[in-house]
């Protein structure tokens, strides 16, 4: 137990620890409006808890100390029996599901849990830049439904782009390969993709490069519409010529290149 008390002849900032088993010592400031004064010469509670309060809220350790504290005076100490119960939970975690034992099992159950990862990367993609699903222009009950199908259609035609492209991507084209010690374990990226990564090239020597980057490189593959100077609207359409990482890159789509008729 650790206890402090203000007198009229005590300067008026102190210190005092507030350490907490597994955690470092954090130190109470009482402020200079410990100067206020009660009519015996004692510092109000009011002030004392108000002071105490701010530093309690500020670590969120209040659960783990029992105040008391009354005019003048400050007095508390460690509940150790809550400490050590919280201590023995530390990154512990329950994974529960109302379906069967033999319906799913207890690594299933865990490998569905970390799966929700995918769902979330899902919805920041539909909400990111990349397909804006909203701010939703539409007002009419039929256009809302509307606009949603085509940007969750607009994700599927990503998602299978991406696992396709993947050997040319940052992405682990691998997962399959990636070791892990156990299902609760964060699993490590497979072999095939550290040596990617690490070399920022393909198998064969292509270089590597982020979705983004990818799909600009893309959108350089361009129809050209070219005037002839044989008379009045006589065009004809050219199309650019791909670049090596083009035609790659529709070979693992399983696509052909575009054609001009």
């Amino acid at each position: 137990m650790v206890s402090w008390v203000y007198s009229p002849g005590a300067t008026s900032t102190s210190n005092v620890s507030l350490g907490c088993t597994g955690w470092p010592d954090q130190v109470v400031t009482f402020p200079s409006c410990f100067s206020q004064t009660t009519a015996s010469g004692w510092a109000p509670f009011g002030v004392i808890g108000l002071a105490v309060g701010a530093v309690i809220d500020k670590h969120q350790m209040n659960k783990h100390f029992a105040l008391d504290i009354g005019d003048g005076r400050f007095t508390f100490h460690r509940r150790q029996e809550e400490i050590a119960a919280e201590a023995r939970l530390d990154g512990i975690y329950v994974i529960r599901t109302s379906l069967p034992a033999d319906k799913i099992g207890s690594e299933a159950a865990v490998a569905a849990y970390k799966n929700l990862a995918l769902v979330e990367r899902a919805f920041r993609t539909l909400k990111g830049v990349d397909l804006q699903v909203r701010p939703v222009h539409h007002w009419l009950g039929h256009r809302v439904k509307a606009h949603v199908f085509l940007c969750m259609l607009a994700y599927y035609v990503e998602h299978h782009m991406r696992n396709a492209l993947a050997p040319i991507l940052f992405a682990d084209h691998q997962p399959e390969a990636r070791e892990r010690a156990s299902i609760v374990a964060p699993a490590q990226p497979s072999p095939a993709a550290i040596e990617k990564c690490t070399k920022r090239r393909a198998v064969d020597g292509t270089p590597i490069m982020a979705w983004h980057d990818l799909i600009g490189q893309l959108g350089t593959l361009t129809i050209n519409e070219v005037a002839l100077p044989l008379g009045e609207h006589r065009t004809i359409q050219m199309l650019a010529r791909p670049t090596n990482l083009q035609e790659q890159a529709f070979a693992l789509l399983s696509v052909p290149l575009p054609r001009v008729q």
